[in-house]
């Protein structure tokens, strides 16, 4: 057996050994049963040996040195992070988006590497391989942040030494451009919405741009006619349920049992300072509400005792939170029987940030309006408001003012 020189305590050794190779062993710790934590190293040459140790004692001295154990492989560590770490510090909808990335994407996509091999070139590959089999790029994209943050808390406890997501590169992303809805297809909508019931959920969100959470999550609560305002507080979250049936025995998905549970708070508080805000109600607007409480004091009549008195603005036919999916076909049928072009329900809170740009609203009322962060307020009016012809011809007559004294003029002639 080769001789080995005596080295202090804690300090690495260098040798060659029986076999004809050299190795290495570097003190980095204490492993979790109270031993030294030994790491070894074996090379051809003993510069090699020299090089890999100083590079060991690299890492350990800058504290990016991983942790000794059961090698955690990507799949099981996301499995792990997502389950008992994740889900008890992020909302439920954060934790609904982590859990199908993990669970769909990334562990059958990825979760066989070795967690501390995997490196920035698999994700690439992979966010590739996702989008030529028909994802999205925001599909994607969504997986990249995910596996990002878990890999982020697998480098903040020491499985790993780096965090590779953030060295590859994102799934590129071309926003779309969004065009709101016209005065004319607004007022179409709007007579269109008016043959419907909860009509006044549409004119809420074109008039005061509510997200689809904010405005299911409404209550009466919320709401004072008298003094003309609202106040946004919660936000609805997607419901999800559970058999009740017990065993599946109804062959069902948990949504479809007829004795599903509901597993899901109905509503969360609103998560910022600027999210929770009074919006003002304009004139018709409160007259619209008025008629629709009569509406709902009705059916509430009709419905007697089955009907869930939860206080909601915008209801069921039984009392009940009106579900965020079905509001978003509702808002689809609206959409066709208006004869309105296609789009997104979020597109109605473009159009109302856009009609409150061109009606010259201050900037502050606006970004407290819409319920944006300072920090990012602007960033968010150049997205959310859009330059509308009525907007370009306003300074096109400026400039012509100023120039030639005649805003136009030609134009006014014709």
């Amino acid at each position: 057996m080769a001789k080995r020189s005596r080295e202090p305590n804690g300090a690495a050794s260098i040798y060659k050994g029986a076999d004809g190779r050299w190795h290495g062993r570097v003190t980095v710790g204490i492993r979790p049963d109270g031993k030294p934590d030994r790491r070894h190293v074996g090379r051809k040459t003993k510069a090699e040996v020299v090089k890999a140790v100083r590079d060991i004692e690299h890492k350990r001295d800058s504290g990016n040195l991983s942790k000794p154990g059961e090698k955690w492989t990507l799949g099981s560590w996301l499995e792990h992070w997502v389950h008992e770490i994740a889900k008890k510090y992020v909302s439920e909808n954060t934790y609904a988006g982590y859990e199908v990335d993990v669970r769909v994407h990334l562990v059958p996509g990825l979760g066989a590497h070795r967690l501390d091999r995997l490196e920035p070139e698999h994700l690439e590959a992979f966010y590739a391989k996702m989008q030529r089999e028909g994802s999205k790029a925001g599909t994607a994209h969504h997986v990249h942040r995910t596996v990002r943050v878990a890999l982020a808390e697998a480098r903040r406890r020491g499985h790993v030494s780096r965090n590779v997501a953030e060295i590859a590169r994102a799934p590129r992303i071309e926003e779309e451009e969004v065009e709101p809805y016209t005065i004319e297809e607004v007022q179409s909508l709007l007579l269109e919405a008016s043959k419907l019931r909860n009509s006044a959920r549409w004119v809420v969100a074109l008039a005061l741009g509510l997200r689809q959470g904010e405005a299911l999550a409404l209550q009466w609560d919320d709401v004072d006619l008298n003094a003309w305002y609202l106040r946004i507080r919660r936000n609805r979250l997607r419901p999800r349920y559970r058999h009740g049936c017990g065993n599946e025995s109804c062959g069902k998905k948990p949504g479809y049992c007829p004795k599903r549970e509901q597993t899901r708070r109905e509503h969360k508080s609103t998560k910022s300072r600027s999210g929770r805000r009074t919006v003002g109600l304009p004139d018709p607007l409160i007259k619209l509400l008025r008629k629709h409480k009569e509406e709902q004091d009705r059916e509430r009549a009709e419905a007697g005792a089955d009907w869930e008195d939860k206080g909601y603005v915008f209801t069921s036919s039984t009392g009940g939170p009106l579900s965020p999916n079905t509001d978003y076909h509702v808002w689809k049928r609206l959409l066709r029987d208006a004869g309105v072009r296609d789009g997104r329900l979020h597109d109605a809170r473009h159009t109302a940030a856009t009609v409150l740009l061109v009606l010259g609203v201050p900037d502050v009322i606006v970004d407290a309006i819409m319920g944006w962060e300072p920090g990012g307020a602007a960033r968010m009016r150049a997205r959310y408001m859009h330059v509308t012809g009525l907007m370009l011809r306003k300074v096109a007559d400026q400039v012509g003012e100023k120039l030639w004294g005649s805003p136009g003029a030609e134009r006014d002639q014709k």
